[in-house]
């Protein structure tokens, strides 16, 4: 597969997006290796109760199915980008959620679970959405990864409320995810990121309360 930046070659939108596409089942099926280190590295591992064992696998699965969204969301919203800058911003924030990625898978091996049954079409879906989003000029785009993070930060805000205290390494992951989110959407912000109209974010917020209600168990 050809990189859309590959010297003497250039990519239409099409072309783009035929790349993009070609990853989903390759994103999805391959093991994420984090560029940085494991939040929770040097805590204890404690001895969680069944109950809190296995709902803080269930609050994982959740955190680790919004991160392939979001690797969708970023893919498909740096490949429609008009503006290089805004498609390597995509870039550049979409290889922090790889590190979301790897993070969750770990720490849900370490609480003897699993992911997300749905992963490639978390990943399909997510996927579309951000390439509808960004069709409609840079603004959108940036102001659609805006709100998203907002989103997100707010969930995991949720999650950090939600999670076993004792439960240390879940907690110090879920910490570092939250201040990467902020991050990006303060970056998408102050890049022009364009504030969404209502309907637009109540609607986002709907398909968020479907994606974590589900895969919370599948």
């Amino acid at each position: 597969m050809h990189s859309q930046d590959e010297p003497g070659r250039r990519y239409d939108l099409l072309d783009r997006l035929i790349i993009g596409l070609d990853g989903i089942l390759g994103r999805t099926a391959a093991a994420p290796v984090a560029g940085r280190p494991y939040p929770a590295e040097t805590l204890p591992q404690a001895a969680l109760p069944e109950a809190d064992r296995r709902h803080a696998v269930g609050l994982m699965r959740v955190d680790h199915a919004g991160e392939i969204a979001a690797q969708a969301l970023y893919h498909a919203q740096g490949l429609v980008a008009r503006d290089r800058r805004v498609r390597e911003a995509m870039q550049g924030a979409a290889s922090e959620e790889i590190d979301h990625l790897a993070w969750c898978e770990r720490r849900l091996s370490e609480l003897g679970g699993r992911t997300s049954l749905l992963g490639p079409f978390w990943y399909a879906g997510s996927f579309f959405i951000g390439a509808a989003a960004g069709l409609f000029g840079d603004r959108w785009n940036l102001g659609f990864v805006a709100e998203t993070e907002r989103q997100v930060v707010r969930h995991l805000d949720d999650h950090l409320e939600h999670l076993p205290r004792e439960d240390l390494r879940s907690r110090a992951v879920v910490a570092q995810m939250r201040e990467d989110e902020l991050r990006h959407a303060t970056a998408a912000v102050e890049s022009g990121g364009a504030e969404l109209p209502g309907p637009v974010r109540r609607l986002m917020r709907l398909c968020s309360r479907v994606m974590t209600g589900t895969a919370y168990w599948i």
